[in-house]
């Protein structure tokens, strides 16, 4: 098909398939989106771009990918820091990976906390952190020379299950799924993440001509449940504990997972999708909507890696479907970024295959934001598309939503005790909370002090992380970014991602303060 042929039956799809969508709000520009890029690390996908970087450089080109991702206007990375049963921060449970270091169990050299050092990062430049974890896989495959003593292949060898060139860890046995639970616990304990992240990897996709070969836990735990029902009852189980166990440590963090794009097929369940695909619950023993149903989950960001034009999984299809058949959860979709340019499918030629992708989700109500596989797809590659997305679909910040679960309303408001500026640099003073902890402070400017309108995304100007102290909240925000405006608003961000109300501050007169009144905290 000729490209100007392909971009008319795009913009026609849009528009006819458009009108039918159930409970749509269309907003070009929301300033409430989840923007979030999955940087992977399992065989240095993304980063460390090799084994053998140094610290130095390490670091370089982590900070390289969030300065890339910031400008687009995204707003949260989700990294990836336990592949294979390794770990990118200092364990007794795993050993340190070797794409971080080049060597399993070897720390790095200078010593660093690679996740602390990330997360820190992240949270400077405005990027919510969700820690990826891939729990079931032990080995990318069965080279067991270059593990490390400390791996769980040799600590626990009943634990594991060969299949398909890789070991994993057997979903059934309580011990693995309690050793397992330990390790998210650990780092929701330790580690100031805004999410734990997990991917589509449960029971694995099929190998033809292999077996998974459970027979022995089926035996022992089976229950009179049929196979294929015993390995969901795994799975959910799992998903239930550590739902429980994240927020009984710390309720404001997030828990998501990114299932395959196709929960069943139409053809074995009515409620399934028009699709003709491997899928969550007939393959992968995985039951996403069980999840939510039961809240143990707080985002859902199925994998929906095909063309809007794809016959046998269609993108757009399977956006209203996730879209009619979700709840008690935010909706992300999840594109396949490492597809432009590079698929069978040849929509994946077209530059207007992901913009038409955001538009087209944009439509729904309920579906609030995208994530891109992977990082590295929008570095130094890809030009006319990053351009694209940056001159329309983010051509302003967003703000990560908060999670149905975790909205609230924030009993505080900003109090500015101080301000100031100078020809450098606008400098404010914030008494501190009280009731609320706080994430970030959100700066808003506009010509005058009745213009404020802190819904509009244009008006964003600052998103800066704030460090808890005692008393006052001390920030400044650089000359050439506020002198174009006459007035400014400050809002508080908390950890669960809720917005406060705004102070007004009239720029003009200073110290000058215009603060709303309190909500009843009774809400």
């Amino acid at each position: 098909m000729h490209k100007n042929q392909h971009l008319i039956f795009s913009i026609l799809f849009l528009f006819f398939f458009g009108l039918k969508v159930n409970s749509q709000e269309k907003a070009k520009h929301p300033k409430n989106e989840f923007r979030g890029v999955w940087i992977a690390t399992v065989v240095n996908i993304d980063w460390p771009k090799t084994a053998i970087d140094n610290v130095e450089k390490e670091k370089a080109d982590y900070i390289e990918i969030l300065e890339a991702y910031k400008k687009l206007n995204y707003n949260a990375v989700i990294v990836q820091i336990r592949s294979v049963g390794d770990a990118f921060y200092p364990t007794e449970l795993a050993p340190w990976s070797r794409f971080l270091t080049g060597k399993e169990g070897q720390a790095p050299s200078p010593y660093y906390d690679a996740l602390a050092w990330m997360i820190e990062q992240a949270h400077e430049k405005g990027f919510e952190f969700h820690a990826w974890m891939n729990p079931y896989r032990a080995t990318f495959d069965l080279n067991k020379q270059q593990l490390s003593p400390n791996h769980d292949i040799f600590k626990h060898p009943e634990w594991m299950i060969e299949y398909g060139g890789k070991l994993y860890y057997d979903p059934a046995l309580p011990e693995v799924q309690s050793h397992l639970t330990k390790v998210v616990k650990e780092v929701v304990d330790k580690y100031d993440i805004d999410a734990i992240h997990f991917d589509d990897y449960f029971y694995p996709y099929a190998v033809p001509g292999k077996v998974f070969n459970d027979t022995a836990s089926y035996k022992k735990y089976g229950s009179g449940l049929s196979l294929a029902d015993w390995r969901r009852a795994n799975v959910s189980n799992f998903v239930h504990t550590i739902s429980t166990t994240i927020k009984a440590s710390k309720p404001w963090v997030q828990f998501g997972i990114s299932p395959f794009g196709v929960w069943r097929n139409k053809s074995v369940d009515p409620k399934g999708s028009e699709t003709q695909s491997t899928s969550n619950y007939d393959d992968l023993y995985a039951d996403p909507v069980l999840w939510m149903d039961q809240k143990w989950i707080d985002y859902i960001l199925p994998q929906l890696y095909w063309s809007m034009n794809n016959r046998v999984a269609n993108y757009s299809k399977l956006v209203k479907w996730w879209s009619e058949n979700s709840n008690n959860t935010a909706i992300y979709i999840g594109h396949a970024s490492y597809k432009i340019r590079g698929d069978s499918d040849k929509s994946w030629n077209f530059m207007s295959e992901i913009p038409n992708q955001i538009d087209y989700l944009r439509n729904f109500k309920n579906v609030s934001g995208s994530a891109y596989f992977s990082a590295k797809w929008f570095m130094d590659k890809n030009f006319d598309i990053v351009r694209h997305l940056e001159e329309n679909q983010y051509l302003y910040p967003a703000l990560p939503p908060a999670v149905p679960n975790l909205k609230r309303v924030i009993i505080d408001t900003p109090i500015v005790t101080e301000y100031g500026k100078d020809s450098l640099r606008y400098t404010f003073n914030i008494k501190s909370p009280l009731n609320t902890k706080v994430r970030y402070i959100v700066v808003y400017g506009a010509e005058h002090i009745s213009k404020i309108d802190i819904t509009d995304p244009r008006q964003i100007v600052e998103k800066v992380v704030v460090c808890q102290n005692t008393g006052t909240i001390s920030f400044s925000i650089q000359a050439a970014k506020m002198n174009q405006y006459k007035a400014c608003a400050v809002t508080f961000i908390d950890y669960f991602a809720n917005e406060s109300t705004p102070t007004i501050i009239d720029l003009k007169k200073t110290f000058k303060i215009y603060s709303p009144a309190q909500p009843d905290e009774n809400r």
